[in-house]
């Protein structure tokens, strides 16, 4: 059973409604984002730019802008002539992944702890009432899309843009692993380290939100260790 003590009252906005009023080509990106990481757009497959402005509807300035996004982050490779490809997936390269993600996420973590605001904790709040709805449901996707909401928040209280700009494809990745290696079996566990985090963070507790990072980054090691083997 997990406890959320700290999420007791109703969200302030839903994370539906606080997309309406972003940019068309950051809702291209996240769309495409979530398509990657929950493997809708199969690791090394090839797709076009004409097949994705018409499956978003978006028109075709935001999604180019969001591929060429996407394209920086790692997740696709545009070649010329020869299509867009999806990033494969190698199980070692999760690894490598959260080696490099460690230490940015306790960056994060401690800033956050001593930064938090009201409206970053009012998104904590929603993050994780949604992840606990995900797992009382078994509903992956709605997991996801709440662990990627906590990344934001976190983000925002941290109030240290360049580490949140190091930490949001390596959060991106990581997702897109833990979706095709854990997600069958991993989401109670996952979320009982995420909520600790965010409790030690709304604590304003600096050193256990440095420890709750840490332990979150040795449990997803320790899933990419077990990848790895298979």
């Amino acid at each position: 059973m997990i406890y959320f003590r700290y999420i007791r009252r109703p969200p302030l906005i839903s994370m539906e409604a606080s997309t309406v009023s972003e940019p068309a080509a950051t809702r291209a990106y996240r769309v495409l984002e979530h398509m990657i990481v929950t493997l809708e757009l199969a690791p090394a497959s090839f797709v076009t730019e004409g097949s994705l402005i018409e499956r978003l509807a978006l028109g075709r300035t935001p999604v180019r802008e969001a591929i060429q996004r996407l394209a920086w982050e790692g997740l696709l490779d545009v070649r010329p002539r020869a299509g867009i490809a999806i990033a494969p997936l190698h199980p070692g390269d999760w690894l490598r992944v959260l080696d490099a993600r460690r230490g940015v996420e306790v960056v994060l973590a401690r800033s956050a702890a001593r930064f938090v605001t009201r409206e970053a904790a009012d998104l904590f709040h929603e993050a994780a009432l949604a992840m606990q709805k995900a797992v009382i449901s078994g509903n992956v996707l709605a997991f996801i899309q709440a662990d990627k909401a906590l990344d934001e928040a976190l983000a925002l209280a941290a109030d240290n843009p360049f580490a949140a700009r190091l930490a949001a494809p390596l959060q991106t990745h990581s997702r897109r692993f833990w979706f095709r290696y854990k997600s069958d079996t991993g989401l109670a566990e996952s979320a009982e380290h995420h909520v600790a985090l965010i409790r030690s963070i709304l604590d304003g507790d600096e050193e256990c939100a440095a420890k709750d990072a840490k332990k979150l980054m040795a449990l997803l090691r320790g899933h990419a260790e077990v990848a790895a083997t298979r």
